[in-house]
């Protein structure tokens, strides 16, 4: 680390700099411009000496993004630099995706020189404006001197409660200012909105267990908030105490090995049947980290209707604000539960019937039968789902993440991933997210397998990302799953509007993907057929360097289950209820 006597004259620059290696800052993800020009001329300085490591992407929402992706596979805050004007307002896409997800960031964007400030200067922007609904703060620095202190709020507010991204604004001629009076120790950081989180309470305690001890039907109901709080264990924990069946939501994906007994998969539109049956059908309804969205719920006033609702979550926002729960607990789903069994370990007097749960699980286990997620096959043509199953079952331990559509719904039902593998922009559903996500995520685990699932229409919004993989020689996997459509902008016209295919097809003008790759210098291959799926799939995760596999499947193929609009969970359509082993499932 670059050490300097205190009274030694630096510079705005030089402070932003070696605040962010004070914060443990290894990677940056961004793209110069003129404004934070000099930042990067300090940068250079600093990267020559091996202290810290710019990426440099090819469009600053695939710096976001991959800012992103570093950020959810490892639980650190993600960092990115723009420029002003256009680099900054190309970021707001990016820092959208990371807002609706609670992904921490920090966000760091030149801006015009101070005097020049509402001048309609060139590419000068209000960033700082545009941004402020969806940032947990944004800052703007006037004085250089007040660089440090906020980068160290910026880190401690994107970590704090629910994470999420901060802005910090930097006009040019500030980072150029020199000053003297340089405090390179950080003090506490005390803000008065982070107040402390707390452990539950003894008497929500005793509500939950009573509530436990009155219930035959219990689901777990996990979201992201879970995955933020690394509760895989203690979840694991408690569902296996209680035998308590486990659905997930997009978001929650990976903190529940779902291969589990216990485990129902994702609910919601595009769901699991199971999973969407045991919510229409249980008594007791636990949400873990989840916020009762609306692709989870359905209707809402019939979402779990029967139930008795115990709501846990970091965010006080979030309880109650689509569904009034019975209790409500406001605090860490990790520490949370750890003071339930904590509670429980000290009290033996407390009793529990343990097999209470049995007939509900049976029940479970016949819709599970009768109802399960099938492969679609045909003698020639690849289905997407046997590509994504088997594709799976070849990379257990991989990094996954996704674009969003048919694929993103797809990899979500037959992907089986660990804690922190599944990277997908749920929240706000952005197209684009996966091949720059996988890029930050590939960075963070660079001798870690990272698979991006795409479809040919997401690819396309980012491709250029391609790029920055050929230039780092990141040894990514890119699958696209290929439709020649926006699939599921094609399956909505199909299904509510009359089948009227309003420029949602995308085969006229879409590039050779196997050229493209190799005009990058990346190995690029192609399967259609069956009879040579495994072989290719292999020979894709076996390549040493980067590699694109456009798989070419059926392109009238639908997602299903799928909940239309306005319909509860159990109303689902493209569903048949199963009397054999046949490997024919989905029928409208």
């Amino acid at each position: 680390m670059c050490t300097i006597s205190k009274n030694k004259e630096i510079t705005g620059a030089f402070a932003l700099i070696d605040s962010l290696v004070k914060n443990n800052v290894s990677y940056i993800f961004g793209y110069p411009g003129g404004a934070i020009l000099p930042i990067y001329d300090e940068l250079y300085r600093w990267e020559e000496k091996g202290l810290i490591k710019h990426i440099l992407c090819r469009h600053e929402q695939g710096a976001s993004h991959a800012a992103d992706g570093y950020s959810r596979s490892t639980g650190n805050i993600g960092v990115c630099f723009a420029t002003s004007g256009p680099g900054a307002t190309n970021l707001v896409s990016g820092i959208a995706t990371a807002y609706m997800d609670s992904v921490p960031m920090v966000l760091i964007t030149g801006q015009v020189a101070r005097p020049f400030i509402g001048t309609d200067a060139f590419q000068e922007v209000d960033i700082f404006g545009i941004t402020l609904p969806i940032v947990k703060h944004s800052y703007i620095i006037r004085d250089p001197r007040d660089i440090s202190r906020t980068v160290a709020e910026a880190f401690y507010i994107a970590n704090y409660g629910r994470p999420g991204p901060v802005l910090i604004d930097i006009p040019k001629d500030v980072g150029l200012e020199k000053f003297s009076d340089f405090n390179i120790n950080y003090s506490q950081i005390e803000l008065p909105g982070c107040r402390p989180i707390l452990n539950p309470k003894i008497k929500h305690i005793s509500k939950v267990i009573n509530l436990l001890q009155q219930s035959s039907q219990p689901l777990l109901y996990v979201g992201g908030g879970a995955i933020i709080s690394n509760a895989y264990e203690v979840i694991k924990t408690f569902a296996n105490k209680f035998q308590i069946p486990v659905t997930t939501t997009l978001m929650g994906k990976g903190i529940f090995n779902e291969n589990h007994e216990l485990s129902l998969g994702m609910l919601g539109m595009h769901g699991t049947a199971y999973a969407n049956f045991a919510v229409s059908e249980c008594d007791l309804l636990i949400a873990l980290g989840a916020r009762f969205d609306d692709r989870v719920t359905g209707k809402l006033d019939e979402f779990a209707c029967n139930a008795q609702v115990i709501h846990i979550d970091i965010d006080p926002a979030e309880v109650g604000k689509n569904r009034i729960p019975q209790v409500a607990i406001v605090g860490d789903v990790k520490q949370t539960l750890e003071a339930i069994l904590d509670y429980l370990e000290l009290h033996q007097d407390i009793i529990y019937n343990f097999d209470q749960t049995k007939s509900w699980k049976e029940r479970i286990a016949l819709w599970k039968y009768q109802y399960p997620l099938l492969v679609p096959q045909t003698i020639d043509n690849l289905s997407p789902q046997e590509v994504l199953s088997l594709l799976s079952s070849l990379a257990p331990d991989a990094y996954f993440t996704t674009d969003v559509g048919q694929h993103q719904m797809w990899s979500a039902q037959f992907i089986n991933v660990l804690p922190r593998h599944w990277m997908s922009s749920a929240g706000l559903g952005t197209m684009g997210y996966g091949l720059p996500a996988a890029i930050g995520v590939q960075i963070a685990h660079p001798d870690k397998k990272v698979i991006c699932v795409t479809g040919d229409a997401s690819f396309q919004m980012n491709l250029q990302e391609l790029a920055t993989i050929s230039q780092y020689n990141l040894p990514i996997k890119i699958i696209i799953i290929n439709n020649k459509w926006q699939g599921m902008v094609r399956q909505w016209q199909q299904a509510f509007y009359g089948e009227r295919y309003s420029h949602s097809n995308m085969e006229k003008g879409t590039p050779d993907f196997m050229k493209l790759a190799e005009s990058f210098g990346i190995l690029g291959l192609e399967s259609e057929f069956r009879n040579n799926l495994e072989s290719i799939l292999n020979i894709f995760l076996d390549s040493g360097g980067p590699c694109l596999l456009n798989c070419k499947v059926r392109s009238d193929e639908n997602c299903y289950p799928m909940i239309a609009p306005g319909k509860s969970n159990s109303q689902m359509i493209g569903i048949k209820k199963q009397l054999n082993n046949s490997n024919i499932l989905f029928n409208s």
